[in-house]
């Protein structure tokens, strides 16, 4: 490389966009322009040819579904370390045509944060080093950078109080960059709503390489990043967030039912009190197929109910009894903790597990296994009928393979308008669903094996779900209902086919925004927002 003349870049850059023409190795001067910027960039950017490469791309690829020799890999991984680095990358990767992919905790459901599923050439802009935590405990909020995981906001925060929290997800290792940018919910979802719920600012650099705070930006483009997906309108790198109170004292429960102890009429009757319950408590329902405890070779469903209750037992038991006894939830079935405790009660960590466990970021709720998730809103009560359709499509799989995760809605949830941010999936609501499978086998014919037997659970459950559209969360990724076109290039009418799903009558919007801070479309991947220039 010729440091000698800086002006080289520029060149090279203006050659490009002039000429609509690529180098053959189009990075190379992609590392030229960010040298030209800062002559000691280089050193934070791994090619393929560096002996780290693979061990970073792998270090926070949660699904291995997404970790083959076949899936499509980036040209380079820049790790920075200060936002100067994310600009300069922006500016060089705009000049050299190089698509940005970003990556925060890596749980995205199709891997997209670290890949494509075309055979595009990309970059991973990894955000590992941006984890900061800065907590006001006057205030009551905090600023987090994105690669930040749930579980360390909420051991930072348990440091310094035992009665706040943040109402985001369940697992410790998910990115709040990434999840705040889709809606997350958790255990607090009926009480406070989302995590985007409860976002007061964020600093986003724009696809210009501006850095803009909530005043700067507007509040279009700050309705817009909480919730409307990531990679769409910019790199959040900073979210200032509204901490909430809740007691020091909570209580987590578990019941497990079988078919053969009365599952399916507690399940159906589950969904006519769920969302009716003070907002004080949260329901999820586990439901899969295990082996039969009292015939040999033979499998049963069970459903695990767990519950978290904002209080101590005593005031629990009772209410429980009164307004949901057909669950017999017993004193013997629950266990009082703090409430940071209860995300490792329900990430299904031992109990007792130290609060530490919340730091480690290697953890993966799935191990090895290999998985992929769908989601539904379910308006109506399902009928036992229903259930027991379902009950047939889990036995075709093998035992912990497939199931369903309902998880109770109404409470704040439905006093929250539609429109509030991008996230509209509110009143109206008993619960969601999530459809997923999981496998450990290797090959293409056993992960179609798995996804089929999911698509077709997906396709038996369209008489009780939502309809037209037939919605799904954001963070839940699903590719099958719909994408944009090679390498995330977009229109606005095929983008519907899916845009409706996750946002409903928001869709609209997201796409006036997209179109006012990114027309040209350079944040996209295979589900961002188009703008309207793209509709030829």
């Amino acid at each position: 490389m010729d440091t000698a003349h800086p002006s080289f870049p520029i060149l090279v850059a203006l050659f490009v966009l002039l000429l609509g023409v690529t180098s053959s190795q189009p990075y190379e001067e992609f590392l030229q322009c960010l040298e030209f910027h800062d002559s000691n960039i280089t050193s934070i950017v791994y090619t393929r040819a560096n002996s780290s490469f693979s061990s970073l791309l792998e270090s926070s690829i949660r699904n291995p579904r997404f970790d083959t020799s076949a899936t499509p890999k980036p040209l380079l991984i820049f790790t920075p370390r200060q936002i100067s680095h994310i600009e300069s990358a922006i500016r060089c990767s705009r000049a050299h045509r190089i698509q940005i992919r970003v990556r925060s905790g890596g749980h995205d459901y199709e891997g997209l944060s670290y890949s494509t599923d075309q055979n595009s050439s990309f970059l991973l802009l990894d955000l590992i080093r941006f984890r900061n935590i800065s907590i006001d405990l006057a205030q009551q909020t905090a600023w987090i950078q994105p690669a930040v995981t749930t579980g360390e906001l909420y051991y930072r925060i348990a440091e310094k109080s035992s009665i706040l929290a943040f109402p985001s997800g369940i697992c410790p290792t998910v990115g709040l960059g990434g999840q705040i940018s889709g809606g997350g919910w958790g255990t607090l979802l009926r009480k406070y709503g989302l995590a985007a719920d409860n976002v007061l600012d964020a600093t986003v650099i724009d696809a210009k390489g501006r850095i803009l705070n909530r005043a700067s930006m507007g509040e279009d483009l700050f309705w817009a990043i909480r919730g409307g997906g990531g990679n769409t309108f910019g790199i959040v790198i900073a979210w200032k967030i509204k901490l909430v109170p809740v007691p020091a004292t909570v209580t987590a429960c578990t019941v497990t039912r079988t078919l053969e102890q009365n599952a399916t009429e507690i399940v159906h009757r589950w969904q006519y009190v769920v969302d009716k319950l003070p907002n004080d408590v949260f329901f999820m329902v586990v439901l899969n197929s295990v082996a039969n405890p009292v015939q040999a070779n033979a499998t049963t469903i069970q459903a695990s109910f767990n519950s978290l209750y904002l209080g101590g037992i005593e005031g629990l038991i009772p209410m429980m009894d009164a307004k949901f006894p057909d669950l017999g939830l017993r004193r013997e079935n629950c266990v009082e903790m703090s409430w940071a405790k209860s995300i490792l009660y329900f990430a299904g960590f031992p109990l007792n597990s130290p609060l530490e466990s919340l730091l480690d970021r290697t953890i993966s709720a799935t191990g090895s296994a290999k998985f992929k998730g769908k989601s539904d809103y379910v308006k109506e009560p399902i009928p036992i009928s229903g259930f027991e359709g379902i009950w047939e499509k889990l036995k075709e799989v093998g035992v912990q393979t497939g199931g369903l995760i309902l998880a109770s809605y109404g409470g704040k949830m439905s006093e929250i308008p539609e429109s509030s941010i991008p996230f509209p999936h509110r009143a109206g609501n008993i619960y969601q669903v999530e459809e997923v499978a999981f496998w450990v086998e290797d090959g293409v014919e056993a992960a179609d094996g798995y996804l089929n037997w999911l698509r077709g659970l997906y396709e038996y459950m369209t008489p009780y779900v939502s309809k037209n559209p037939r919605e799904a969360y954001a963070n839940y990724r699903d590719l099958d209902i719909g994408r944009n076109g090679g390498g995330g290039e977009g229109d606005y009418r095929r983008a519907r086919s899916w845009g409706s799903s996750y946002y409903k009558n928001n869709f609209d919007r997201l796409v006036r925004v997209k179109t006012a801070v990114d027309p040209a479309n350079f944040f996209r991947n295979e589900q961002s927002i188009p703008p309207l220039s793209s509709w030829r």
